[in-house]
């Protein structure tokens, strides 16, 4: 359309008509008219509308455009009712924003005389640039998490090898290290500035820049702190230029205190610090000028000082992270505390549940420590409701499947939970998610995005840490969390949680709130059942002794009337002897074990001292255990103490037990009827040939006469049943095992112990207090029972009462680490650079202690360094007496050694007679004694007594510290003193006593030992020593009147052997010569004739060397021996604090090696493909399973037979009927097995302490390789419980675990590019996934 050309002098404008948001022309008639009047406009806007501004304008625009407001159409009153299926993140417009560069230019500062101006501009100096990682340069980045990512759906849950895990909390931060290149980050380009240099004008890939002009020099001081402690010593530092105007004692005791500076030289920095220093000094002078003591200011800032670093040199170390007590205010005041609670419960809160509520309220870590069924998981499910509230997320991590299984049951009617376990992934979206620790671990190694969003890490179990194989998991995931997440730990009470909480404060550097009760909710009262009775012996934690007292006169009662014989006893005397051949039997049956139940059989066998009974093997055995079972059931229904849980140790032990009592029928008609109806609904979901499983007949018929059975030999689905039904009340007596009282949260009415000794795997021993207590723990129902009732069983004797206490009143076992390194942990932690492994070592529980002294042991260092050096200033020219030190250090050191194989020899106990000189070690081994032996040792009596001279000098008013020596006992007055007393004073009876000759003596000792006294000047003692004590046997021998020494302590006869001995000494030896160890002592062993000669060839070149001969030989030896110990400190103490010092680092050094042998990482500890698959083998030995895919094992081998092979790295019971193999199979089970011998002893060469069998047989198992086989081909479940006496429940968690492997197989072929593989993995995972071993868990699908 051709534009309209308007007429000349036709004016209009456009705007607004009212607030429709139509636009309007709006015509003015305004024609230049001479008339003003005529000027008007001929359109005048209604008074109704305002005239449009630009504010009313940006106002409509804002209401219109950009506030939001829902769709008046959509969203109308009328159709309030109805909803819509509306894909909101399908329509949303998001825009995408630019990928972030990987690597930017940054500049590069020089040193001035290494800058180069050839070629710049007006000659002045530009700065290089260089390109760095955005990763590197971005402060905090490594904390969000790590560039670049992907977006896979999975990979936001479970992460990605190709993802850097999240920077663990409390690491020290050293991204500001990083930010810039030497030189950037230290300051020196700031302070060239200030002084007038040329400022970086250019940036990197511009050609001009900004034009400062010159720039002139700025007055300053820099200073430059080697540490960021420093800084908080600045005041003392400044003081420290004033101790000058006192004693110089306090000049050096600030040099060896405050930390050192690094201070530039430049005299514009001299005068400045120069002024200062006299500014100090003038303000020191007017303040001694108002009558202040700036002595006692100076003074208490040192005091403030030292008291900063008493813990760790820093204010921060010395900060408690481990919080506990003064909270009792919280209770009183919660609700005003917390007014608006995330979640309400319907019951009043416990003081314990209310502190940790508080503190999570202020995002604060919690440590909540109490018995079971104390109400810990209330702690958990406000977590759960704070992360609902902040729209964050929450993770609760249980040590084991069924605890996960069950909490997702009782958490999804309450909040959007989600479960993640190896087999299972249901709504990962979800805001609040239940997993297994290892999956979390997983998660923190592979950095899954999801970790951004987690507010809340809940740890439920943390005494599970105690155990020796998953327990280095929880370290692992507490190390590795980031800083953003809380942590929440719920435990039993344990001994050291304080110490436990003060690691993990310590490790991610924020504070642990520690709260909890020892308070039971349900008492517990715990009694002895023998012979048909019950017999109190503790009740509320007090023990009680007459009721054990009374047990015992019932058991001594009843063996006397079975030793008096009669009708009526023999068979209380048969059930004594079973029990007692059941003890004999012990020891024989570790060896000879029954296959069926594996280890665990050894629980049925007797302890004595422990109340246990003998399992016995014969029918009288069990026909006898089925009458106490009978009478004891009969007990307990009597007095309303169902339901009750049996605990043993042993799965067939509770199977047999069960089963005795089959005939017993415990359950009404109506409860009869809820079990079947239960019964058929969970198991209609199996197929017709597993409904008719043996063991789910007959537990099935168990349960409806109220009689359950509990432990890992069942099937899952069992269990579950079992399980469910014990919840609901109808059965009356479950026989479990002790993984009953860890996995499922079914208290009872009374627990009952089988026995109180186990087998743990290893060997026999009795059951430990924090064992009983969780077991224990399960008696007594909240709500229902006023007191629960633990009951041990006693057959054959009586428990000692030191036994019984320390098992029920005992204290629990101590939180212990169990960290120790893992191939896959190196490995991962290798791919990142920022992550070291040593970082994880040290964080560790089992390094807490050493690195909490670590800050001690730096400042004692730095003393030791700022201590003056000691020099040896040598009068006959060049020192050589470091060179003469050592070799007497090493003749030392030499001679020790063959003096303490002499003095062991038989032939020198020939040659220590009385009268032989020896030489006595001294205590401060500097100056050894001469001494004198006055009695052999004899057969009886392998101590010598001996007299030695003492170096202290006596005085002459000193008295014998000995005040029960003869002469007191007879009450002289004769006052011996230190110096021989004239012939004319002296006792006539003393002096001429023994003069006529020696006489033979009794042989008794009448001097008290150790007896001290003086003759010639000199002190002496005579004490008992062993031969260990003696440094060396004299050549000399002297005569001695051993009745005047020994029986009347005759001061003459002291006197005498006193001056031999100085005589001795006379001749200028300070020893008189020794025995030669060959010559004379007959030295014959190899190793020692040889040390031998190195010793005196050792001696012959001291006495060759200048220093032999010289008038300071000692002094100078002493100053030689004082400056190798300053360094030997010094180097202790450098040691202890480098990553040398920590326990497992020789077998980090030696597992890094094995990597690198087999080619998982390069020389530079680069991860290569080989170690990238190695990251994927969770479920197995990552060494064996990465060298098994790279050797190509699987290659020739048919799916069923691939995944059957598997199974041997995850089947885990140790003994199993050996498998009847195929010939491919068998070849390649020895295959298999070769290469663990051979990564065994690749192992054991690099000293990694391994037995390469040991290692073979812990990691392979292929116990179930024909059964897994035969179900890959379809055979029914039944029929391949035929083929193995391994457990129908321990055959179905091998098959589950190994589908997770398959899958990881998978993943680790489609790195490895090999796609047959992934396809044969694929295949063998969807031929094991079917039937009743993936049928699905009732706790997730219901019944």
């Amino acid at each position: 359309m051709k534009p309209i050309q308007a007429a000349n002098g036709f004016s209009f404008r456009v705007g607004f008509s009212g607030y429709s948001g139509h636009l309007r022309v709006e015509p003015l008639y305004t024609e230049e008219r001479d008339n003003p009047i005529k000027s008007l406009p001929d359109f005048v806007l209604p008074p109704a509308f305002p005239a449009e501004t630009p504010e009313s304008i940006k106002e409509h625009i804002k209401e219109k455009y950009i506030l939001p407001r829902l769709d008046e159409d959509a969203f109308s009153p009328e159709k309030a009712g109805k909803q819509w299926d509306f894909d909101w993140f399908a329509r949303a417009n998001i825009p995408l924003e630019p990928s972030m560069p990987r690597s930017i230019m940054v500049p590069t500062w020089e040193l001035p005389f290494r800058r180069c101006k050839e070629g710049s501009t007006d000659g002045k100096w530009e700065p290089n640039s260089m390109q760095v990682d955005v990763s590197d340069i971005i402060v905090g980045g490594e904390t969000r998490g790590s560039f670049p990512r992907t977006s896979g759906a999975n990979d936001i849950v479970r992460g990605s090898i190709n993802n850097r895990p999240f920077r663990p909390g409390g690491l020290e931060d050293q991204s500001l290290e990083r930010i810039f290149p030497d030189g950037a980050s230290n300051g020196e380009w700031v302070h060239e500035v200030l002084n007038g240099g040329p400022a970086q004008t250019i940036p990197p890939g511009f050609k001009e820049g900004l034009n400062l002009g010159d720039l002139t020099a700025h007055p300053c001081s820099w200073n430059v702190y080697k540490d960021q402690s420093a800084l908080n010593n600045t005041a003392v530092g400044n003081l420290s230029e004033l101790s000058v105007q006192f004693d110089d004692l306090f000049k050096k005791a600030w040099e060896e205190d405050v930390a050192e500076l690094d201070k530039d030289g430049r005299s514009t920095e001299s005068d400045s610090v120069k002024s200062e220093t006299e500014a100090n000094q003038a303000d020191v002078l007017n303040t001694l000028d108002t009558g202040s003591s700036a002595l006692d200011e100076i003074l208490s800032v040192e005091a403030e000082k030292l008291d900063k670093n008493s813990d760790g040199g820093g204010q921060q170390q010395k900060e408690a992270w481990a919080v506990s007590g003064g909270s009792e205010w919280i209770a009183e005041q919660f609700y005003e505390l917390v007014p608006d609670m995330a979640i309400e419960f319907p019951f009043e809160l416990d003081t314990f549940q209310k502190e940790a509520i508080y503190y999570l309220e202020k995002g604060e870590s919690v440590f909540v420590a109490a018995h079971t069924s104390a109400g810990k998981t209330v702690v958990a499910e406000y977590a759960f409701a704070l992360a609902s509230k902040h729209c964050t997320r929450a993770v609760y991590t249980a040590p084991i499947k069924t605890i996960s299984n069950q909490k997702y049951r009782d958490f999804c009617g309450k909040f959007d939970v989600g479960l993640l376990t190896g087999d299972v992934s249901l709504r990962p979206e979800a805001s609040c998610l239940i997993m297994t620790t290892e999956i979390l671990r997983s998660m923190l190694y592979r950095g899954a995005d999801i970790i951004r969003d987690i507010e809340w890490v809940i740890f439920d179990e943390v005494h599970y840490v105690n155990d020796v194989e998953r327990g280095v998991v929880w370290e692992e995931v507490i190390i590795m969390l980031p800083r953003h997440i809380n942590i929440i730990l719920l435990s039993a009470t344990v001994p050291n949680t304080i110490e436990f909480a003060d690691w993990i404060g310590r490790t991610k550097q924020k504070k642990i709130r520690v709260t909890g009760t020892t308070k039971r909710p349900v008492p517990l009262e715990h009694c002895l059942f023998y012979s048909g009775e019950l017999y109190k012996i503790c009740e509320r934690e007090t023990f009680l002794p007459q009721g054990l007292k009374a047990a015992k006169d019932a058991h001594k009662k009843k063996n006397s009337n079975a030793a008096s014989g009669g009708t009526g006893s023999s068979t209380r005397s048969s059930a004594v002897q079973d029990g007692t051949r059941g003890q004999k039997r012990e020891t024989f049956n570790r060896g000879k074990q029954n296959k069926h139940s594996g280890p665990q059989n050894f629980g049925n066998s007797t302890g004595t001292g422990w109340g246990n009974q003998s399992s016995g093997g014969g029918q009288n055995s069990w026909s006898s255990r089925r009458t106490t079972w009978l009478t004891l059931i009969d007990k307990l229904s009597k007095k309303s103490l169902l339901p009750v849980v049996i605990f043993g140790f042993s799965k067939n032990q509770c199977d047999k037990s069960a089963d005795s009592i089959s005939g017993t029928d415990l359950t009404s008609s109506s409860e009869k009827s809820e079990i079947r109806v239960f019964c058929d609904k969970a198991f209609s979901r199996l197929k017709g040939s597993d409904r008719n499983l043996p063991q789910v007949v007959r537990v099935q018929g168990l349960l409806c006469r109220g009689i359950g059975v509990h432990h890992a030999g069942l099937l899952p689905i069992v269990k579950e049943v079992v399980e469910m039904l014990f919840c609901r009340g109808v059965i009356k007596v479950l026989f479990s095992t002790e993984t009953f009282a860890m996995g499922v949260n079914a208290p009872a009415r009374t627990v009952v112990f089988d026995t109180l000794r186990k087998f743990d795997g290893k060997e026999f021993r009795p059951v430990l207090p924090g064992e009983y207590t969780q077991m224990a723990g399960r008696a007594g129902r909240r709500g229902l029972d006023k007191i629960g009732t633990v009951i041990v069983m006693c057959r054959d004797e009586i428990p000692e009462e030191k036994d019984l206490k320390l098992v029920i009143t005992g204290t629990p076992t101590k939180l212990e680490s169990q960290f120790r390194l893992t191939y896959i942990m190196i490995l991962h932690l290798l791919r990142v650079e920022e992550l070291k492994v040593e970082d994880m070592l040290k964080r560790s529980f089992a390094e807490f202690h050493a690195q909490k002294k670590l800050p001690e042991q730096q400042q004692l260092l730095m003393r030791k360094l700022a201590q003056p050096k000691k020099t040896i200033e040598c009068i006959k020219g060049e020192p050589a007496i470091e060179e003469y030190y050592e070799m007497h250090a090493e003749a030392e050191e030499h001679s020790e050694q063959i003096s303490k194989a002499v003095m062991q020899s038989p032939v020198a106990q020939q040659f220590l007679t009385p009268g032989r000189v020896v030489v006595v070690k001294s205590q401060s081994a500097q100056d050894h004694l001469l001494g004198v032996v006055l009695k052999s040792s004899s057969a009886n009596n392998k101590q010598y007594i001996v007299l030695f001279l003492k170096p202290d000098v006596p005085t002459m008013t000193q008295t014998p510290s000995d005040k029960s020596n003869l002469q007191d006992k007879k009450g002289a007055d004769f006052h011996q003193g230190y110096v021989l007393l004239p012939k004319s004073k002296r006792g006539l009876e003393e002096d001429y006593r023994l003069s006529a000759g020696r006489r033979k003596g009794s042989g008794i000792i009448n001097i008290t030992l150790p007896h001290r006294g003086a003759a010639a000047g000199v002190s002496f003692e005579v004490k008992e020593a062993e031969n260990t004590e003696f440094l060396s046997i004299c050549n000399s021998k002297i005569k001695l009147d051993i009745p005047g020494l020994l029986e009347y302590g005759s001061s003459t006869a002291f006197s005498n052997a006193v001056q031999q001995l100085l005589k001795l000494k006379s001749n200028g030896n300070k020893y008189p010569p020794a025995l030669d160890p060959v010559k004379d002592l007959k030295l014959k062993d190899v190793v020692l004739v040889d040390m031998y000669y190195k010793w005196t060839h050792l001696l012959q070149k001291m006495s060759e060397n200048k220093c032999h001969e010289c008038i300071k030989l000692e002094e100078h030896i002493m100053l030689a021996r004082e400056i190798k110990k300053h360094k030997e400190e010094v180097n202790a103490l450098e040691f202890e604090l480098s990553n040398e010092a920590l326990q497992q680092m020789p077998e980090f050094q030696g597992r890094i090696d094995v990597l690198r042998k087999i080619g998982c990482i390069d020389e530079d500890l680069v991860v290569q493909i080989k170690g990238r698959v190695a990251c994927e083998m969770n479920s197995g030995e990552e060494l064996i399973c990465t060298e098994c895919l790279f050797e190509n094992q699987l290659d020739d081998l048919e799916p069923e037979e691939a995944v059957a092979i598997m199974s041997a790295f995850v089947f885990q019971q140790k003994n199993a009927s050996e498998p009847s193999l195929t010939s491919k199979l068998s070849q390649a089970k020895q295959r298999l097995y070769d290469t663990a011998i051979r990564l065994g002893n690749l192992q054991t060469e690099f000293k990694i302490p391994i037995t390469p069998e040991e290692y073979a047989h812990e990691n392979l198992k292929f116990g179930l390789v024909e059964v897994v086989y035969e179900w890959a081909k379809g055979t029914p479940f039944a029929d391949i419980c035929q083929l193995t006496d391994v457990p129908e429940g321990l055959i179905v968690r091998t098959i589950v675990r190994l589908d997770e492997t398959c899958r990881e197989f998978k993943t680790a072929s489609a790195i490895m590019g090999n796609s047959s593989l992934y396809k044969k993995m694929d295949a063998a995972s969807n031929a094991i996934k079917r039937d009743i071993v993936f049928a699905a868990s009732l706790y997730i699908t219901g019944v």
